[in-house]
């Protein structure tokens, strides 16, 4: 890295010098792989969960506490703990699972896995297997209720990385605040809510407006903005002025509100010591 005046100048090939600063540079690291051998427990219900309750997380934990409010046995599951603070990402037992080292993993060891159990990752990729697995929370395969449904789902996974990894990190996490990226990540930030604002304004759920429209793309999106919109993610709420936006504010009330949801955010997960 080269400096004149402390205005800072990309090098030709940039290298790691230095910790990257901020609440997570310990573990921060440009390659991927194990650290370190660590096997992963494995509990006897069909599902085999390994997460952390952030917003992705909470994500997997919503579907599997509404399918438990249905009465679906064969979504049983264990939760376990991977504390992404102390680097359990990159045990061996869950690269193995995850080779992006990111939570939430789920393995499936149902016996209509033919003896392979099922690993995935990617929270959004988790859900749609899952609620295609058991035949709930998504649409039939063809139709506007199934396009509006995967819309919203792909929204999600294309927006929150602006969110999270840009106005999260760096209103929250950076080592210090800078103007220029915090305006930028608010400024999509707001965006983004306004996006949902104003399509909620005619949709009583992402995708409809019946008891039965609900589905995973309200759990996804609801997992990072819903809890945005109530004060939940970055101590942010008066700064990005959430109750400005009235009809996200409704959805995410409503649907906070939902047992299953209730028991999701606050799901205890077991240590994998």
């Amino acid at each position: 890295m080269s400096q004149d005046n402390n205005k800072y100048v990309p090098p030709k090939v940039w290298t790691q010098d230095k910790d990257s600063g901020g609440k997570f540079a310990s573990i921060n690291s440009p390659t991927s792989g194990a650290r370190y051998d660590k096997e992963l427990p494995v509990g006897d219900a069909p599902l085999q969960l390994y997460s952390l309750n952030t917003p992705n997380g909470v994500k997997v934990n919503i579907l599997l506490e509404e399918l438990a409010e249905l009465g679906v046995e064969r979504a049983a599951y264990d939760a376990y703990k991977i504390d992404i603070s102390e680097g359990e990402q990159f045990g061996s037992g869950f690269v193995e699972i995850n080779p992006n080292s990111k939570i939430p993993a789920l393995v499936d060891h149902s016996d209509d896995t033919a003896g392979e159990p099922i690993a995935l990752f990617e929270s959004g990729a988790i859900l749609m297997y899952l609620a295609e697995k058991f035949d709930k929370f998504l649409p039939l395969a063809t139709g506007k209720a199934r396009a509006d449904c995967l819309s919203w789902i792909m929204w999600q996974m294309g927006s929150a990385p602006f969110l999270g990894g840009g106005f999260g990190h760096f209103y929250a996490y950076a080592p210090e605040p800078i103007e220029y990226p915090i305006n930028r990540y608010t400024m999509e930030t707001k965006r983004q809510l306004d996006v949902l604002d104003t399509h909620l304004k005619d949709h009583e759920y992402l995708c409809g407006n019946d008891e039965s429209d609900y589905n995973i793309a309200d759990m996804i999106v609801w997992s990072w903005y819903g809890q945005l919109a109530l004060g939940k993610l970055y101590d942010a709420a008066e700064f990005l002025q959430v109750e400005d936006y009235k009809h996200l504010q409704r959805w995410a009330k409503k649907i906070a509100e939902r047992p299953a949801v209730k028991r999701a955010v606050g799901l205890e997960l077991k240590p994998i010591d």
